[in-house]
């Protein structure tokens, strides 16, 4: 049987079950979206840009565990999409990438778009096919889908080149290899880990997003080990928050005071379906209590980070259940159940008195959203400041509820991922938690979700800063003064200086100031300005400038403007003021804008 290479493309998507394909059409595929618009069970949806056709692909996977399709034309439209396709690939996410190649029957060179894209996908990439011939097209595409769905999961690419599309080919409709059985646990490791957890005083759980496949079997292993539950932020939701033995995402030296004691009052570790990366473990300032019992699909996740008793390579899902089975329930510990209800009520009576009265605290916001929407609610949160917000203050009781850019840690994820999740669940309410920085990059596709008609909400939490990225190149302390500040840096923020920020010259290096150099030794300024650990970036106004030394110098008075302002004014006063007279508000502040810039750069 004869088909064309689109068709037959189709064909193995609709076999696949993959309901959606996301990507923008040009030249080279537009064959393939001809044959994608008369299927009735695979839907081509347009997006504004690549980058969110592979960002909605992974929201489809992880709202639904169903793959969806990235597809792409060449060149361009997989630079652009790569950075969904490495999140996808950092986090374990499948997701299939169909990469049209340029046409290779003309023998000629340098064609439109023509890079190599394999090597350009490669390091993001499980596996990466070049389709040679139309008779291999579905095997191909089958092919594919089975080992980005495969345990541990992640993006594969392959390139279909131009001219497979536009010609008629033998199609081959063979099924193709079965999927592999989940991966089982040796009789003799589960042994090992009952004996372990059995000699031990009180285990510790710690799941991340491979377990989500055990389910209930979770509680039950929690309720027989009578274990507190901690979760990776990837694995928020695997383990109902509602249950009384959930204690916090993590449990190292980013969580309350409670979570750390009971954690350190733990002898052992059962790690299920997690990596212990970076991002989770605080750059690794979590330290697995007593000894580590590490149980992942990924045997080279296994002792990786922290050394380990146990390495179990096995399913999740299926080691719980065996380990489960056997296993002796032990007596119930009231006072820990006490201990964790108490530590949530206090750090909930903590977030009820906001730092500042006139704005909305964020713990209030997202309690009352879930209040409202209901506890089927999936949140899709970007990288920054509102993913620890919404890891913190949300309690989810079911997986697949959190949506969030983990390990690749990419900006503009939160919008397309929720269009992603609306399409794959429409009967579950879906939430964007976006930061005004990530937004300005993929918010078009609000365009996408008024043309679908999908039902999303996006919250767009505007602190009008880049914050997380601000926060890591502050001392800690100068974190904890500023956390009650609003201090904004932008062009707007007049209310810091009070003066026209319109124009601000490049300021001379004078010989008067190196002549009072000495002088100036005193200020705290200069600890900051010698600093190797401050970024120097450069604000655009002088308030901006006002407001990066107030927040790198802890000032004598505790104004909103405080210690920024107060060394500009000195040393205006010091070395301006008494030879300059009297000038106009726009002079003045001339010359204050180029005296905070000159400090800052020196």
């Amino acid at each position: 049987m004869k088909m064309t290479g689109a068709d037959i493309v189709v064909r193995a998507l609709e076999d696949e079950g993959i309901p959606f394909t996301f990507g923008i059409p040009g030249t080279h595929n537009i064959e393939l979206y001809d044959s994608l618009a008369l299927s009735t069970k695979v839907r081509p949806v347009l997006v504004t840009d690549e980058q969110s056709a592979s960002f909605m692909a992974d929201g489809v996977a992880r709202s639904s565990g169903k793959l969806a399709v990235v597809n792409v034309v060449p060149g361009a439209g997989l630079t652009h999409a790569l950075s969904g396709i490495a999140e996808a690939y950092l986090d374990g996410i499948p997701m299939l990438v169909l990469a049209c190649g340029i046409r290779r029957d003309t023998g000629k060179a340098f064609q439109l778009h023509d890079v190599d894209q394999l090597a350009i996908a490669r390091p993001v990439t499980k596996a990466q096919f070049l389709v040679e011939q139309g008779s291999e097209l579905y095997a191909t595409i089958r092919c594919a889908s089975r080992i980005a769905r495969a345990a541990p999961a992640g993006p594969v690419i392959v390139e279909v080149p131009a001219e497979l599309y536009l010609f008629r080919q033998e199609a081959t409709l063979n099924t193709g290899a079965e999927e592999s059985p989940p991966q089982l646990p040796r009789p003799e490791d589960l042994d090992r880990a009952r004996s372990l957890l059995a000699a031990c005083r009180r285990p510790l759980l710690y799941l991340g997003l491979g377990a989500a496949g055990a389910g209930a079997d979770l509680v039950i292993l929690a309720e027989r080990l009578g274990a507190p539950v901690a979760t990776t932020f990837q694995g928020k939701g695997v383990f109902p928050e509602n249950h009384p033995l959930w204690l916090w995402c993590g449990f190292g030296a980013a969580a309350p005071p409670f979570v750390q004691k009971i954690a350190a009052s733990c002898d052992l570790t059962l790690a299920i379906g997690c990596r212990f990366s970076e991002v989770g473990t605080g750059s690794y300032g979590l330290e697995p209590p007593g000894k580590l019992v590490h149980v992942d699909i990924d045997a080279s996740a296994l002792g990786r980070n922290y050394r380990t008793e146990l390495a179990i390579v096995a399913d999740a899902a299926v080691f719980v259940s065996a380990l489960s089975t056997d296993l002796s329930p032990r007596q119930q510990d009231a006072q820990l159940k006490k201990a964790i209800a108490t530590g949530h009520a206090k750090v909930w009576s903590e977030w009820a008195t906001p730092a500042d009265a006139g704005r909305v605290a964020p713990p209030h916001l997202l309690k009352t959203l879930q209040q409202i929407l209901g506890p089927d609610t999936i949140f899709a949160t970007d990288s920054g400041n509102g993913t620890f917000l919404a890891m913190e203050c949300l309690r989810l009781d079911r997986p697949r509820s959190f949506l969030a850019p983990i390990d690749y840690s990419c900006m503009g994820y939160a919008v397309p991922a929720a269009l992603g999740a609306a399409l794959a669940c429409p009967d579950r309410p879906v939430v964007s938690l976006a930061g005004d920085g990530a937004f300005l990059m993929t918010g078009l596709e609000l365009l996408t979700a008024a043309q679908l008609q999908l039902p999303i909400l996006v919250l767009v939490l505007r602190d009008r800063e880049l914050a997380q990225s601000l926060s890591s190149s502050r001392p800690r302390w100068v974190v904890r003064r500023a956390a009650n500040c609003r201090i904004t840096i932008s062009p707007h923020s007049a209310r810091l200086s009070g003066q026209s920020t319109s124009r601000f010259p490049a300021m001379p290096i004078r010989k008067r100031f190196f002549r009072k150099r000495a002088k100036w030794q005193r200020l705290a300024v200069r600890s900051w300005w010698k600093s190797p650990s401050i970024t120097r970036a450069r604000p655009t106004s002088q308030a901006g400038w006002c407001a990066r030394i107030s927040l790198a110098c802890p000032g004598p008075t505790p104004c909103e403007w405080s210690h920024g302002r107060w060394v500009v004014d000195f040393l205006y006063r010091k070395f301006y003021a008494s030879r300059d007279g009297c000038h106009s508000a726009e002079r003045t502040a001339i010359r204050r804008g180029r005296l905070a810039r000159w400090i800052c750069c020196w």
